[in-house]
């Protein structure tokens, strides 16, 4: 950390601060449940610093506490405009909890990685707290947690069907998505002097309001009504419907707005604003962040997440997989948003002048790491696109997925003379790589796979192929593992060809809905028989806004209504889970149960074959030890005596 940094770099987190620039009262202030970093991938950071360079006061109260009798909340008294409330970069309950609902001991957004400094529930727990002391100050909520279950969504850790967030946080307005677009919007309007509760017709916002008060009207937009809360608690099957139609508007260029009834309200959704412009997206990420945590952490030790990004560069925003288990595409959007080059380099001079920058920068990439500056070729058809995943069940032929941008940006990042090495942390989309799937023919997919491996791995590449059962694949909107072949044979040539040596470390995912116990047999003998002992493997956790929640909740696809099966008590899930870990002895009786249950003797040699010749060879060389020790003379004299 930089000591001569004056504190005033910082947004103010304390009273004292606020004094130091000469303020006395603040415009707006904004709640976190992370520690405060200065740094463009830290949601209140960016946030705060937009409504800074629109010159207002604004202040961050970091992790308060709301245990105690809330003097946090208050240090800075009432905000002239706004709270504006956010749990932190991460959905607090999968932040606090393992799939199996276990308690985790660390939190990466807090200093020292130590846990327990938010609540559960922390977007609502938040809210509660200052519409008590301050009932008359407006409340914005925002960030990954709002943006999630802005409509009646599954929570997997209470088990049920829960409303809106709005209803349970009495929050005035919900901004989804990426907050910049709305934000700028409402600032605007301030400036004009409109009241915040008349800002009904902002996109990508989202409010509540008496089913008997007259909704306004925007020329632009349609309407579509979803089921009531109510009649989704009743019926999965209306849930589950439901989810298609969220889906659907949520990666729309031209969305539909939602509107849904709710404990005698009802729920409105605007539409999303357009994916950003290179402008916009640049503009957000050149403000003057410090890049580095609050100096008040210092001695409380240093926030895991961010040295985790701390020399990393994020390229763009948005994922067009689609994948059913993930929600970034729920939350970031579809479509591709991409930075210039200029403002990649520009921050590329900035990690490179930080005082502890050793010449490596560990991330270049992005939510995928392989589709920057990827988009429609042609518009007007994206514009009426409405499937969830551009490259699901096909690439689609609209799609632009040259690489020939990514491999230009990653040249001109290696020829900084401050940079050594700039490696790809990010995981990349493997099936974007791959000749049979993604029929690209400008030749820029073996360019790219040429510069990735000679010069951005950091001794292994990581890459999700989740499944090896074509069915589940289907399901999580991936493609055939056939494919995953395919890409492990281009990158063990490509390493072959620069004669180095860095293994490829598959993620893959148990218990996820339409796997069974023998597809995960059979994925455990697939990998093994490829050479791989798995590593980075994950229990499926059920979280608001994705298909696979839907389905898990309701036994659906919300796409079809057509059951799926998922593996739901704890025992089918330990029984799925034990499959990858194979190759450790205390698994193999229960695995060869198992095999034995499933009729498939084949798997039995297949995983377990090696390990039961080990234990055949143990057993003889011990018992023809033992044969040696008992013809021994000497063993016969002290018999006799």
């Amino acid at each position: 950390m930089n000591e001569l940094r004056p504190i005033t770099d910082w947004l103010p987190i304390t009273l004292k601060e606020v004094e130091k620039r000469g303020w006395e009262e603040l415009d707006v202030i904004i709640i976190s449940g992370d520690a405060y970093v200065d740094h463009p991938a830290f949601g209140s950071a960016v946030i705060g610093r937009i409504i800074e360079s629109k010159g207002y006061k604004v202040g961050i109260i970091p992790q308060p506490n709301w245990r105690d009798d809330f003097r946090d909340f208050k240090k800075f008294g009432a905000p002239r405009l706004f709270f504006g409330v956010t749990s932190g970069c991460m959905d607090p309950m999968v932040n606090h909890y393992t799939a199996s609902k276990r308690r985790r001991s660390t939190d990466a957004y807090s200093p020292g990685g130590e846990a327990g400094f938010r609540p559960d529930y922390a977007t609502t727990v938040y809210t509660k707290i200052l519409k008590d002391i301050y009932p008359d100050v407006p409340v914005i909520i925002g960030g990954i947690e709002a943006s999630l279950r802005r409509v009646t969504h599954y929570d997997y850790w209470k088990d049920e069907l829960m409303p809106s967030v709005l209803v349970d946080s009495g929050a005035d307005l919900l901004v989804y998505g990426m907050g910049e677009q709305p934000l700028f919007e409402i600032l605007r309007l301030l400036d004009k002097g409109v009241p915040l509760s008349s800002m009904k017709n902002i996109p990508q916002v989202s409010y509540l309001q008496s089913e008997d008060d007259k909704l306004l009207k925007n020329k632009h937009w349609e309407d579509v009504k979803i089921f009531s809360h109510e009649k989704c608690q009743k019926d999965k099957k209306s849930f589950a419907a439901n989810f298609k139609t969220i889906e659907q508007e949520s990666n729309k260029v031209n969305a539909r707005r939602i509107l849904q009834n709710v404990k005698g309200k009802l729920l409105v959704v605007n539409p999303p604003y357009p994916p950003m412009l290179e402008e916009e997206i640049d503009a957000s990420f050149d403000l003057p962040y410090t890049r580095e945590p609050h100096p008040k952490y210092k001695k409380r030790g240093s926030i895991p997440a961010f040295e985790m990004i701390k020399f990393s560069i994020n390229m763009h925003r948005g994922c067009f997989g689609g994948c059913s288990f993930c929600t970034i595409s729920a939350h970031q959007g579809k479509f591709i948003a991409s930075r210039s080059e200029e403002s990649i380099m520009k921050e590329v001079d900035k990690v490179t002048n930080m005082p502890d920058f050793k010449g490596y920068i560990s991330d270049i990439g992005g939510p995928s790491a392989n589709m920057y500056k990827m988009k429609g070729k042609v518009q007007s058809i994206c514009d009426r696109c409405v499937a969830p995943s551009c490259i699901h069940p096909v690439v689609c032929s609209n799609l632009d997925t040259s690489h020939k941008p990514l491999t230009k940006i990653y040249k001109k990042v290696d020829d900084h003379p401050k940079v050594k090495k700039a490696f790809v942390g990010s995981g990349i989309r493997y099936d974007l790589l791959v000749d049979d799937y993604n029929k690209n023919n400008d030749g820029s997919l073996d360019e790219y796979m040429d510069q990735l491996v000679s010069r951005h791995v950091c001794g292994r590449l990581k890459v999700a192929p989740e499944h090896t059962s074509d069915d589940t694949l289907k399901l999580m909107r991936k493609p055939s593992f056939k494919h995953f072949h395919k890409f492990k044979e281009k990158y063990e040539a490509a390493n072959k060809k620069h004669n180095l040596n860095q293994p490829l470390i598959p993620y893959f995912i148990s218990s996820h809905p339409g796997s069974k116990e023998e597809d995960m047999a059979n994925l455990a003998a697939e990998t093994k028989d490829m050479g791989f002992r798995l590593e980075q493997v994950q229990d499926f956790t059920p979280t608001p806004m994705t298909v696979a929640t839907v389905i898990y909740y309701t036994g659906l696809h919300p796409y079809t209504l057509r059951p799926v099966f998922t593996a739901k008590t704890k025992k089918d899930k330990q029984n799925q889970h034990k499959f990858f870990f194979w190759h450790k002895k205390e698994n193999r009786r229960q695995i060869r149960e198992s095999l034995e249950k499933m009729e498939r003797p084949d798997l039995v040699e297949k995983l377990l074959g090696d390990a039961n010749r080990q234990i055949k060879h143990e057993i003889i060389k011990q018992r023809s030890k033992k044969k040696r020790k008992n013809t021994n003379p000497k063993f016969f004299k002290r018999r006799k005596k």
